[in-house]
C-alpha cells in the first residue's frame, strides 16, 4: 500500500508548477467512488453561473472548473474566479470558423470548454497551466496562433505547436472491468 501511495505522490511533487501543485489527485477526483474508465470529480458542477454567450448555466467541463474557480456568488469556491466577459470565450458549442479555426483535438465531448486552451494537471509546466508552452508567458502568440493563425506572424502560424495534453483518458480505450476480463484459467475451460 505505502508503495502505490508514493508511487502516486512522487509524480505530482516532481512535476507541481503552478496553482494545482498544492493539489493530490483526490482534490479534483473522487478515486474511490470512481464510475466507469473515467475518475469522476470532487468538485460539484457549477450550476449558477451563467454563461454570458449562451445565458445559460455552464455545464461540462467548464462547469466543474467554475465549481472552484468563480465566485461564491456565482457558485464557486473563490479560487482565483475568472469573469466570462472578460476571458477567452469557453462552454461553447459552435466556433465561427471566420474568427477561429479550432482542431478537434481541443474540443472535448464537440466543445470549446476550459480544457481546450488549459491542461490543469500538475505535470503541466507550461504556464497558467496553458497547452501550448509560451516561454513563461513572453510568446502567447504562439499560443495563439494554434487557433487563430490567420492574426499571428505567418512565421509563427506555420509552425506546428506542441500541445501538451495529459487529460483525456479516452484516448488511451476504456479499461474494462475486471469481471469482463478473461482469465487464462477461464479460457481454457471454453
Amino acid at each position: 500500500m505505502a508503495i502505490i501511495v508514493v508511487a502516486c505522490v512522487v509524480p505530482v511533487i516532481v512535476f507541481a508548477a503552478g496553482g494545482h501543485d498544492g493539489l493530490m489527485c483526490s482534490g479534483c477526483h473522487a478515486l474511490h467512488t470512481a464510475k466507469e474508465p473515467v475518475l469522476i470529480f470532487a468538485v460539484e458542477q457549477n450550476k449558477k453561473d451563467i454563461n454570458p454567450r449562451t445565458k445559460q448555466p455552464y455545464s461540462g467541463i467548464s462547469a466543474l472548473c467554475l465549481g472552484c474557480h468563480q465566485t461564491p456568488e456565482k457558485g464557486g469556491q473563490g479560487i482565483k474566479p475568472i469573469e466570462g466577459h472578460m476571458s477567452h470565450p469557453f462552454g461553447i458549442s459552435s466556433v465561427n470558423p471566420k474568427v477561429a479555426r479550432v482542431s478537434p483535438e481541443l474540443l472535448r465531448d464537440g466543445k470549446f470548454e476550459c480544457v481546450s486552451c488549459h491542461d490543469p494537471h500538475p505535470s503541466n509546466t507550461n504556464y497558467k497551466y496553458l497547452r501550448v508552452d509560451t516561454a513563461n508567458g513572453s510568446n502567447m502568440e504562439a499560443f495563439c496562433a494554434v487557433c487563430h493563425p490567420m492574426k499571428a506572424d505567418p512565421k509563427t502560424a506555420a509552425e506546428r505547436t506542441h500541445l501538451f495534453s495529459s487529460m483525456d483518458e479516452r484516448a488511451y480505450g476504456a479499461v474494462a472491468p475486471a469481471s469482463a476480463v478473461s482469465s487464462p484459467a477461464a479460457k481454457k475451460k471454453q
